[in-house]
């Protein structure tokens, strides 16, 4: 019994599945906030340009 426990693999792929949505999400956060930090630059440039504040 304790040897069919151990050879059970059927978890297995779900903690896979449940560690590479936690990866892919981490760098999409980190990604999108980086990218949000360049747009508001990119948006205060525009505003200074035409002479806004």
């Amino acid at each position: 019994m304790l040897n069919k426990f151990l050879l059970n693999d059927d978890g297995a792929s779900l903690i896979e599945y449940a560690l590479i949505a936690a990866l892919v999400s981490i760098a999409a956060i980190a990604v999108l906030g980086a990218l949000g930090t360049r747009v508001t630059a990119t948006f205060q440039q525009i505003v200074t340009a035409l002479g806004g504040s």
